[in-house]
């Protein structure tokens, strides 16, 4: 298999992240990632948003996913969680950007706590 310049063994360009699958616990596909966040200090990808829910793209829920609760599974292609997708229409998600802070130390808590990701 052919690598680009944006991608190595173990490191891949956002771009190249961006709209790849997320599987759930029965590798069926729930959605894919639309961005990463990244913490600014360490330089590590905190989360992934899901997008889900929607036809063609439009109209998706946004399910912030912390990154350690990812798994790249070469055999599907594209990242698997562990949750199946009856579970992840309880997660928390926002409809629109401007719903969602990111600064909000308590809110980040709970995300991590409700995929059982401890706080970095």
């Amino acid at each position: 298999m052919m690598m680009d310049e944006k991608e190595t063994v173990n490191l891949i360009g956002s771009d190249k992240v961006e709209g790849t699958a997320v599987f759930g616990a029965d590798d069926s596909k729930i959605g894919s990632i639309e961005r990463v966040m990244i913490d600014k200090v360490s330089g590590r990808v905190s989360y992934a948003v899901l997008g889900f829910g929607g036809i063609l793209g439009l109209g998706n829920d946004h399910y912030p996913l912390p990154w350690q609760s990812l798994k790249y599974e070469t055999r599907l292609g594209g990242y698997v969680t562990g949750l199946t997708e009856q579970q992840l229409r309880g997660a928390p998600k926002y409809a629109d950007e401007r719903e969602w802070n990111w600064s909000d130390a308590q809110g980040n808590r709970a995300l991590n706590a409700y995929y059982g990701v401890p706080i970095a």
